[in-house]
């Protein structure tokens, strides 16, 4: 991991990102400008410890901390794999598939086989020329351990049209979460802006001028001490779901990065539930197919690991009452 640039402006003037730009010109990758301007807006660069536009000019005695992104792994080919996928809609442009828990969507550093791009690669291996290197036409991704809906373009038309569609907020996309706590009304909507957190580069926070984000959720069942919710997100950010329950104090259960410290909330989920992941699941996406010019829903039904934990709760309410 790169150690994050600490310096003191001297000389006053330039432009944030563009002095960033410069800064890094002799790191791994070479960061563009536009990628720089990007970091900037999630927190990756701060002034006096907060977070400024691309366009800020610097000021003399200004502290910089620059958090580098990433160098990008070097390409390697990506092999196609036999795998077995669950299939739940196909045309001639398009299809989308029930992703497992556990399962990477792109290959990366420690996981270059066993991807939900390798298994696409296998199934449809005219992806490899869709969209960028190694990315086999999927248009958008869920977290290793998030189950559910993604959807993969056939063809370079396809995918542009899927991605103007993420891009205006017209595909819905409903999520089913188990979360700690009971949120204080049964419906609400969490707008906070999330960047990355200045403090832990791999993670994401509710941090000053970070992107816009929204959030909508539903109650659907209560047990005791936990909520089991629907989620429509407006915006598609980094771990927004996750960020945002957190930040509200109902985070998602399970959840070893957002979610409590505590080991005793942790165990008793893992032994008394069974939870081995957290409970977040892509439950259906709603979009206009790129073949048919048609509205269709497509819905992944709840696995069985986090069937049963419900199966659980159903049958004993109370049995996270001491957590």
């Amino acid at each position: 991991m790169t150690e994050n640039i600490e310096l003191t402006i001297s000389e006053p003037g330039e432009r944030l990102d563009k002095l960033v730009t410069a800064l890094l010109a002799e790191y791994p990758g070479s960061p563009s400008r536009v990628r720089i301007q990007q970091l900037i807006k999630e927190g990756g660069v701060t002034v006096d410890g907060k977070i400024s536009k691309p366009a800020y000019r610097v000021e003399n005695g200004d502290q910089l901390v620059i958090v580098p992104p990433e160098p990008p792994p070097a390409e390697l080919p990506v092999l196609a794999e036999k795998m077995a996928l669950d299939v739940l809609y196909e045309d001639d442009q398009m299809a989308a598939v029930n992703k497992p828990a556990g399962m990477v969507v792109h290959p990366s550093l420690g996981h270059s086989s066993g991807t939900l791009v390798n298994a696409v690669l296998g199934r449809w291996p005219q992806t490899a020329e869709v969209g960028e290197l190694g990315r086999a036409g999927i248009v958008h991704r869920l977290d290793k351990d998030t189950s559910g809906v993604i959807l993969i373009a056939k063809t370079e038309s396809a995918r542009r049209k899927l991605l103007a569609q993420f891009k205006a907020r017209k595909i819905e996309k409903r999520y089913l979460a188990l979360v700690h706590g009971v949120p204080a009304t049964p419906t609400g909507e969490i707008d906070a802006p999330i960047g990355r957190d200045p403090r832990q580069r791999n993670k994401m926070a509710i941090v000053r001028g970070g992107r816009e984000s929204m959030t909508r959720y539903n109650v659907l069942q209560k047990f005791d001490d936990l909520t089991y919710l629907e989620l429509f997100p407006k915006t598609g950010r980094t771990h927004q779901l996750r960020v945002h329950l957190s930040f509200i104090k109902h985070p998602v259960a399970g959840d070893s990065v957002y979610g409590f410290r505590k080991d005793g909330r942790k165990s008793s989920l893992r032994g008394r539930l069974h939870l081995m992941r957290h409970f977040l699941h892509a439950e259906s996406l709603t979009l206009i197919a790129p073949a048919t010019g048609e509205s269709v829903t497509i819905h992944a039904p709840l696995p069985p690991d986090l069937q049963a934990v419900l199966d659980i709760l159903s049958e004993a309410p109370d049995i996270i009452e001491s957590m």
